[in-house]
């Protein structure tokens, strides 16, 4: 295995924590996708997610001190003015903007709403500065992505929510934020940056019913092929997910994460994050990620999984169980 280079840089992905404020809005806010929403929350998903677990994660997190914490998206349920404040408090507990980058979901975007009243309320975690200073916040999904540089590191964010019709959790990333991307990766990569996308939905099929993909992923994935990126990291699913992408530097690593408020007791994939720990080495890049997630009575957070592997031109080799190691190709 290639030697680590100082520095390392860690990073902790998180998804999905489905914050709940619904008990704090009005009847009016309950109309049309909404009012669906709302019933399925509090007959099937409400008993799903839950305070308890979401702060026995973040508590473990905080103990790891990675140096940079990654949300992709669905901090809410409804798009209700009472979640986006919530979600707006819950990420500056989190840590500071600086420190802690994310990425709206589909139900950030349920239902349509004025854009300072919802996500804009988000906007400093949601700011790229690229350069020497900050850029301008983001105004609208059309100033999507941003980008946000941490030493040769560069965190990509990008925005697939949109308002979709009732029973539709599908997303979209659009031809001008593709094209935007194309550039910005473009240029990254001549930089020798390690790109890492942040994106809600999973941009594979990964098993999913068409109203719940991704409906532009073919045109992502050409992105991707054409102008490169290292690690792409996304939300959505409520699972764990480990998929490729062709690159021009060789695959790159495609990682999901099921929901941060999970309950490990409801027959479904309980809650968990990863850290992502990035240093160089002799051929590129060192990755290691090291998969933790939520044990039955909540003291503690296991350690599932371990993935190690060299950028770029990695191919897959089996080690012990519970465990992947991804080396360089000959």
């Amino acid at each position: 295995m290639s030697t680590w280079r100082d520095p390392v840089f860690t990073l902790a992905h998180l998804s999905d924590p489905h914050l709940d404020a619904t008990s704090r809005v009005r009847l009016r806010h309950f109309l049309g996708k909404r009012a669906l929403g709302y019933l399925s929350w509090n007959l099937r998903k409400q008993a799903l997610h839950h305070e308890s677990v979401l702060a026995a994660l973040v508590a473990d997190l905080h103990r790891a001190r990675p140096d940079h914490i990654a949300i992709t998206g669905d901090l809410t349920n409804l798009s209700l003015p009472a979640e986006f404040l919530g979600a707006g408090a819950w990420l500056r507990r989190l840590g500071h903007p600086a420190s802690v980058t994310a990425v709206p979901g589909n139900h950030d975007a349920y239902a349509k709403i004025a854009w300072e009243r919802s996500l804009g309320l988000w906007a400093d975690f949601m700011t790229g500065d690229r350069g020497n200073g900050m850029e301008q916040p983001p105004r609208s999904r059309d100033d999507f992505p941003f980008i946000r540089e941490r030493g040769d590191i560069a965190l990509v964010g990008v925005s697939t929510g949109l308002p979709t019709a009732i029973h539709s959790a599908a997303g979209r990333v659009g031809e001008k934020q593709l094209s935007a991307l194309a550039g910005r990766l473009s240029e990254l990569g001549r930089r020798g940056c390690f790109r890492i996308v942040l994106i809600h939905h999973p941009p594979v099929r990964n098993g999913l019913p068409k109203r719940k993909r991704l409906l532009d992923s073919r045109g992502f994935a050409a992105v991707v092929a054409e102008h490169g990126a290292e690690l792409i990291l996304h939300g959505h699913t409520h699972s764990w997910g480990m998929a490729w992408l062709r690159a021009p530097q060789g695959p790159a690593l495609v990682l999901g994460v099921p929901s941060a408020s999970a309950s490990p007791d409801h027959g479904g994939c309980h809650a968990g994050y990863q850290l992502c720990r990035i240093a160089r080495n002799e051929v590129g890049w060192q990755l290691e990620v090291e998969v933790r997630g939520v044990t039955a009575r909540l003291d503690r957070i296991a350690v599932e999984k371990r993935l190690s592997l060299s950028v770029p031109y990695p191919r897959i080799c089996p080690t012990r169980a519970g465990s992947i190691q991804v080396r360089r190709a000959s």
